[in-house]
């Protein structure tokens, strides 16, 4: 076992709190994903919503001062997280109004968090716009991405991987992850990828053009579905 990997999986443990059963009014919006099937989404309290931007370690790409705001709840491991990284990028050129606060949520095993440890090291070493690299790159991974693939992954991006890694094993990294666990369950985001969007938590990936529809919708009118009746 590489000193990498011994020191990653000495300080990777953290408490993940079950999620909560999901909110009973599913379905608030009557949204379709790419595939027709009706996309499971419910809303969310407004002082939960407000809280995503100020955990910490979250990290804001796109336009920082744009007027739709999208948070994505993800873990380094979720496939469907993956497969939504190139759509969403491609709207973030798209949409210059998009404004994307990525929420690193490891709730798929320890190599998970060993992922999320090198995520919050290299989001406090480095720009949005760098990190947006990293992350990026960690989603055309195969395979499963654990604290080395993600060291890796730092390096690749011009990281000093000593100053990476004495950062992803604080101790206090696991309070951080803790919180964004907590914030996830109180959000019942009970999938991954989990969007919040202008109220509103969408559970799993509906696909691009569902997801554009919402970002336009709420443009234009302030909500993800603009002139029906909500549930």
């Amino acid at each position: 076992m590489s000193r990498h990997t011994r020191l990653l999986l000495a300080a990777s443990l953290v408490f993940i709190a079950p999620l909560a059963a999901r909110a009973g009014d599913s379905g608030f919006y009557p949204l379709k994903a790419d595939d027709g099937d009706y996309v499971d989404n419910h809303r969310v309290p407004a002082q939960y919503e407000s809280q995503i931007d100020k955990l910490p370690g979250v990290v804001i790409v796109g336009n920082p001062h744009g007027k739709v705001t999208l948070s994505e709840f993800y873990d380094v491991n979720c496939p469907y997280c993956r497969q939504a990284s190139a759509d969403i990028d491609a709207l973030l050129r798209k949409s210059p109004e998009l404004r994307l606060v990525l929420v690193p949520f490891p709730v798929l095993g320890i190599p998970s968090i060993q992922g999320t440890r090198v995520e919050l090291a290299v989001a406090r070493l480095t720009s949005p716009e760098k990190f947006y690299a990293f992350h990026r790159k960690l989603d055309s991974m195969r395979g499963v991405v654990d604290g080395n693939r993600a060291l890796a992954a730092a390096k690749d991006i011009g990281l000093d991987a000593a100053k990476v890694l004495e950062i992803a094993n604080e101790d206090k990294l696991a309070d951080v992850m803790t919180k964004h666990v907590r914030l996830g369950n109180s959000l019942a985001i009970a999938a991954t990828p989990g969007f919040v969007i202008k109220g509103i938590a969408i559970l799993g990936y509906p696909g691009r053009k569902a997801l554009a529809k919402m970002i336009e919708s709420v443009q234009r009118c302030g909500a993800p579905m603009c002139n029906v009746k909500t549930r």
